[in-house]
Formats: structure tokens, C-alpha cells, sequence
């Protein structure tokens, strides 16, 4: 029997684990994992138990991205069905950045592309020293529109130009420096650091976390509304089906560089 690509637990407190589960292909996300995540995330939230949601990754990483197999399936489908795709990709991280529960993130070796994306939208982070990070879209010929919006509040727009561009990889410490990140531990102590946050969280008022949530989000100009989710659907969509796309997917498979390389100086 296949295990689910998400699996979700809930303890005695309130504390509810959404454990990320593909660690063949280092969890990796495709079209099934979206989906689990969209009504994971939803049900925990609308859970009156539920106090604290706190979302990590099985095996040797966090989260890896796209799985580029599923992405490049994809671009031999319609416009509309890419656009649908899209769509659910954008509101996955949008519904989990604007869960009215506190959302915590504990992150391990690779965090990468989606992953950082996931990471963005969570309230608080915890990573590992092994945590290693990278807006990698533009590698591939592709572009990181869905989750552009929460890594620029995260980590300010200044930051993300870099690193969305470059798609260079930067580690715990440096994450924690950008503001990605919001504590710092050694390899194995995530639990034990996230405990007294976890702790902190569950001796407030949970409507008074949900309120203050929501008056942040009102305030801070971080509500991403159905209209700016559709743009950065079709842009998303659009950009996968083209001949970039095409050529950077082809590489990766092929396990070389692009054509767009110049070679080294």
C-alpha cells in the first residue's frame, strides 16, 4: 500500500504535524502533493482543536522543489489545464500564508524553489545547520511567481532579486540573516528549539493570535486577492510552456548545462 504524500497527526495540545512524504524524490512536489497540502492545511485550519500547525519533511530533506519530471509533463498539456495547475500551486501557498493558525516550519538539507516558498509563508522557522536554500526556478528557464509575493515579505524585495535571479544556494546562517529564517540550531535540535516557541504560542488566545494575524496581513499589504492569484497563475503557466522551458527541462534531464550558457569566463 502506498503511503499518502502527505501525512498529518494531531496531538493531545492542538499541535498538528503536516509531514511532507515523497523522500524517494526528495519531497518533491507534483499535482498530488498540492492537492493534499490545499486540504491539509484547510481542514487543520478550520480545526477548533487545532492550535499550532507546524509542517516538516520525511527523509534526508525539507521539501526539493518541483519534482521537473511533473513540470515537464505538464507542458504538453493545454494552456487551460497549466493555468489550473498553476492555480493550485499559487493558493497553496497562499492559503497556507494566510492559515489563521499559527504556522511553524522545521527545515532540514535542501529547501529548494516551492520549499522556500513554503518556508515564506509559515509565521515561524526553525532550520537545521544542514539547511541548505535556493530560489532555483530560473536554472530551468522557469520563474518563481507563485511564491514571489511571500518571500519578498519575507526576506524584502532587495534579497529576493538576488536570489531569485541567481538561483545561488545559501545555508542556515545566511537564511537567518535575510529574515527567511528565524532561529538557528545545530543538526538534530529542531525539536528541541521549536519546543518552547511551540510553548509560547499555546500559552495565548487563539483568537487573539487569529486576530492579530489578520490584522497584519490587513496592514502590511500581504494579502495576495483572487485577481493577483490569477496573474501569477497564467504567468506561471505561460512561462513553463515556453521554448526557455522547453530547453532547461530538456538540460536538466540530460544532465548538462542550457543552451543560454556562455560557458566560463
Amino acid at each position: 500500500m502506498t503511503e499518502p504524500v502527505v501525512l498529518v497527526d494531531k496531538d493531545r495540545r492542538g499541535v498538528a504535524t503536516v509531514r511532507i512524504n515523497r523522500p524517494k524524490v526528495n519531497n518533491a512536489y507534483n499535482g498530488e502533493m498540492i492537492e493534499a497540502l490545499i486540504e491539509g492545511v484547510g481542514a487543520l485550519g478550520n480545526d477548533p482543536d487545532v492550535r499550532v500547525i507546524v509542517l516538516r519533511g520525511n527523509g534526508r530533506h525539507f521539501q526539493a522543489g518541483a519534482d521537473l519530471n511533473w513540470v515537464a509533463g505538464l507542458s504538453d498539456l493545454s494552456e487551460a489545464e497549466n493555468i489550473a495547475a498553476s492555480q493550485k500551486t499559487t493558493d497553496a501557498v497562499r492559503f497556507l500564508d494566510a492559515c489563521p493558525k499559527p504556522t511553524m516550519a522545521l527545515v532540514h538539507g535542501g529547501c529548494f524553489g516551492g520549499g522556500t516558498g513554503i518556508v515564506a509563508a509559515c509565521d515561524v522557522v526553525v532550520a537545521s545547520l544542514d539547511a541548505v536554500f535556493s530560489i532555483a526556478e530560473v536554472r530551468w528557464g522557469l520563474a518563481a511567481g507563485p511564491i514571489i509575493p511571500q518571500l519578498s515579505a519575507a526576506m524584502g524585495p532587495r534579497n529576493v532579486r538576488r536570489f531569485a535571479m541567481t538561483g545561488e544556494r545559501f545555508d542556515a546562517t545566511q537564511a537567518w540573516e535575510l529574515g527567511l529564517v528565524h532561529e538557528v540550531c545545530e543538526e538534530g535540535d529542531l525539536d528541541e528549539t521549536a519546543a518552547p516557541i511551540i510553548d509560547a504560542l499555546l500559552k495565548n488566545g487563539p483568537g487573539a493570535i487569529t486576530e492579530t494575524k489578520r490584522i497584519i496581513f490587513a496592514t502590511s499589504n500581504l494579502e495576495i486577492d483572487d485577481q493577483l492569484a490569477q496573474v501569477l497563475s497564467e504567468g506561471h503557466a505561460k512561462r513553463r510552456m515556453s521554448p526557455e522551458a522547453a530547453e532547461g527541462l530538456t538540460s536538466f534531464k540530460e544532465k548538462r548545462e542550457a543552451d543560454w550558457y556562455p560557458g566560463p569566463a
